[in-house]
């Protein structure tokens, strides 16, 4: 593959994360992805370069719906323009197309990782990808009657598995995991703690600022709570199983948020002139779906040639994502040094994007140099695991 077709990131958003029925409730996906998508753009100032036009594709992870390529929705509602002029009468937005996947809650950043396969392939040279989430406003599913005397049977996930291998609810395969990888409670109240913490001291300092873009007056992640100690989460029961270790308090939330990136080649990034992480390697992998929660190991030990200077791990409970940690050798205290998804919320489709937003506003905004590391495990025992390295 050539140099110049090496995909690079040259600007990074995100929404702030709300709670489910709380701050961002009325947006819906489309909504919600839109103006990122636009600041996104308008950070890189593509659509301003004579000759260089728009973007070529919109590609978004989403996990529950309501269907229908929210991709291509929200690509229309942010007024994209299309580099390529097709002669068919289309004003710039409507020729902008977009795709939406769903990996469950690695589908952000698959979405980034398929952009950036695109790149390589020579297929375009500009990618908005990344990952939206409204759980505050997805549709209740059922399945259909087989006759007129049932009624629909709601559901709250599709399978990811079949049942006769095993596809158990989040939760207690969590809580399995870390019994099995003997993580303790008291550290996973510990990993917990930290996380809010971190994500509480950046919100203060404004770390999260310059990649957040405010919605009907919401400018701040919503879930960071001051004030958790070891003692108070303590307290908390098990959630999931009678015996288990993972609780509300050492597990992500059920959230609402979007995030993207800008993608492109590496000879387009150089006539932009703009700084940007360098794709180096990415993998996806598949485990036993009874312990999904270790999806990314193996993932990450294909992307792992040395030690990451920041490591972005999804943390969707304390008990698996130190599991993940301790297979592959990375030390806990490295990881999500503003916070992590305990803290910030779990948007699952925008989930692995938000972590690349994290990477970029670290890395590129901040330092100006290093290696970072993107990785989150996902139902049905999968994993996605981007390395990245800043360019100048």
């Amino acid at each position: 593959m050539s140099e110049d077709r090496t995909p690079v990131v040259v600007a990074a958003r995100r929404t702030p994360i709300g709670n489910t029925g709380g701050a961002l409730r009325a947006f819906t996906v489309d909504e919600l992805a839109a103006p990122v998508l636009r600041a996104v753009l308008d950070d890189a100032g593509l659509e301003r370069v004579d000759g260089l036009g728009g973007v070529d594709d919109v590609v978004l992870g989403n996990v529950f719906g309501p269907g229908g390529n929210p991709a291509r929705v929200a690509a229309l509602r942010a007024g994209l323009h299309n580099r390529w002029a097709n002669g068919l009468g289309n004003g710039p937005c409507e020729a902008v197309p977009g795709v939406t996947i769903d990996r469950q809650c690695a589908s952000g950043l698959a979405a980034i990782t398929l952009a950036a396969a695109m790149i390589r392939a020579g297929e375009g040279e500009a990618y908005l990808a990344g990952g939206v989430e409204s759980a505050s406003t997805a549709p209740y599913r059922a399945w259909r009657p087989q006759s007129a005397a049932e009624t629909p049977r709601c559901y709250t996930r599709a399978p990811f598995a079949p049942a006769e291998i095993g596809d158990p609810d989040m939760g207690p395969a969590a809580d399995l995991v870390a019994a099995e990888a003997g993580i303790t409670r008291e550290r996973q109240d510990a990993f917990a703690v930290r996380s809010h913490a971190r994500a509480v001291a950046a919100q203060r300092a404004g770390r999260f600022d310059g990649e957040l873009v405010p919605l009907g007056g919401v400018g701040r992640d919503e879930r960071p709570r001051a004030g958790f100690t070891v003692e108070r989460l303590a307290r908390f029961r098990p959630a999931f199983t009678p015996d288990g270790t993972a609780t509300a308090a050492n597990s992500c939330g059920i959230n609402d948020g979007a995030a993207a990136v800008l993608l492109v080649s590496e000879a387009l990034r150089r006539r932009l002139g703009l700084p940007g992480l360098r794709l180096v390697a990415s993998a996806t992998s598949a485990v036993d779906p009874n312990r999904l929660g270790l999806g990314a190991v193996p993932a990450m030990k294909a992307v792992l040639d040395r030690t990451p200077d920041v490591v972005e791990f999804n943390e969707a409970f304390a008990g698996q994502a130190l599991a993940c940690l301790d297979a592959v050798g990375i030390d806990e205290h490295t990881v999500s040094p503003d916070g992590g998804a305990i803290a910030l919320g779990h948007p699952w489709g925008a989930s692995g994007a938000v972590l690349v937003v994290r990477l970029f506003a670290t890395l590129v905004r901040a330092r100006g140099t290093g290696r970072g590391l993107a990785a989150l495990s996902a139902g049905g025992g999968l994993g996605v695991a981007t390395m990245w390295e800043v360019v100048q």
